[in-house]
């Protein structure tokens, strides 16, 4: 939805401003930075044609409102700076429903505390987006979990996650305690030598991998995430390879007493969710 749509319309927009200023004797470097872009990609888009949309009336919008903007920069000069954006957004579905999000970003760092209570909200508005039907076959017997730290977290004190983990009751995932700190050893180890190597990924969840035949199906996993262009590796008992450099799905095949889990990886809880769905799904139909 605006994932595809929203960077052609930032893209369109991007460009048609930059075009304009450029004529109105801004430099390249003057125009990346009220952009918040770079020198480089203002060059490459000015070189390009406009990016195509869709509709012609939605191309139409967009140089409208490309045009507005670079006249009023032009008028306020290169000197200027952004101190604060405020984006409205409004979607209309099917079924006369009308979602509308209003909100403003300021570029002002929470401090240590804030930090920890918006990761929180994050993973309680993660576990609620998580789908049981589309997950159902994944979620462990003991229940699964979602860790997640803020970026330079060190200690296991530092991640998030849900005490007595999720399960599933009477076909609807429940968690019976809201998420804290410390609350998950082996899942806030794996994640935090993760974070180590790949300081960007910040969320991991455990669902059991697929079984064939009563062994590990990876196979199955390798081909689910060569399809969905996610980087794949091993975890033998939760051993992470140092030699790794990116990090979207690791299996751990298990051993004896050992239980064999599969770690999906994602920059932040709500990533984390919509990767898991892609991946439970592609498994699903793979051992239909």
């Amino acid at each position: 939805m605006l994932g595809h749509v929203g960077d052609k319309w930032i893209g369109r927009l991007h460009q048609h401003v930059a075009k304009d200023l450029r004529t109105n004797g801004w430099s390249q470097t003057e125009i990346a930075e009220i952009l918040g872009s770079t020198q480089s990609t203002v060059s490459r888009q000015m070189q390009k044609p406009p990016m195509r949309l869709n509709a012609s009336a939605d191309e139409a919008t967009i140089d409208g409102w490309g045009n507005e903007l670079s006249q009023a920069l032009s008028s306020l000069g290169p000197g200027s700076r952004v101190l604060r954006q405020r984006f409205i957004v409004e979607f209309q579905l099917s079924g006369n429903n009308t979602l509308r999000f209003d909100k403003t970003l300021t570029g002002t760092d929470l401090d240590a505390g804030q930090e920890q209570r918006a990761l929180l909200r994050r993973l309680e508005w993660a576990a609620g987006r998580l789908d049981a039907r589309r997950i159902e076959q994944s979620i462990p017997a003991v229940g699964l979990n979602i860790a997640s730290c803020n970026i330079g977290a060190k200690q296991t004190s530092e991640v998030a996650a849900f005490p007595g983990r999720i399960t599933m009751v009477d076909g609807v995932l429940r968690h019976h305690e809201t998420p804290s700190f410390g609350a998950s050893n082996h899942l806030a180890n794996v994640l935090l030598t993760i974070h180590q190597l790949e300081q960007t990924k910040t969320s991991v969840l455990n669902v059991r991998p697929p079984i064939r035949n009563n062994a590990v199906d990876t196979n199955a996993v390798r081909e689910a995430c060569e399809q969905l262009g996610y980087a794949f590796g091993l975890a033998p008992k939760a051993k992470i390879d140092s030699q790794m450099t990116r990090f979207d799905v690791l299996l751990d095949e298990g051993d004896f007493g050992w239980e064999p889990t599969l770690y999906v990886i994602a920059h932040n809880p709500l990533e984390l969710v919509d990767r898991t769905h892609q991946l439970a799904s592609l498994l699903k139909e793979g051992s239909a």
